[in-house]
């Protein structure tokens, strides 16, 4: 299913990877490894963020997800259900808006 992964990066430990020349080649690794779909990188209440949108297989999958932005960075994630127009269309809206409107 796909999910909506936001990553608030705290200032440290992350200005101090950047200090050392480890930043890049980190976040390389993580994105290697869990494939987004799409990544972007903004700022999130002031400090640096990501918006990544990944597929989840299963549930049990989540700690791979996340884990490397814990482990590497001391980020807080965050995960939400996403839908595009074609799923919305599979949706059955206007049953339920039948059943319980």
């Amino acid at each position: 299913m796909r999910m909506l992964l936001s990553v608030k990066f705290p200032h440290e430990p992350f200005n101090q990877l950047v200090r050392e020349g480890k930043t890049g080649e980190i976040l390389g690794r993580i994105l290697e490894n869990i494939k987004p779909e799409a990544t972007y990188f903004t700022k999130m209440d002031g400090t640096r963020g990501a918006i990544l949108v990944v597929e989840l297989e299963s549930p049990s999958s989540l700690p791979s997800l996340a884990k490397p932005f814990f482990l590497s960075f001391n980020a807080d994630c965050q995960f939400r259900l996403v839908m595009g127009p074609e799923d919305l269309a599979q949706a059955g809206l206007d049953e339920l808006g039948e059943k319980w409107g």
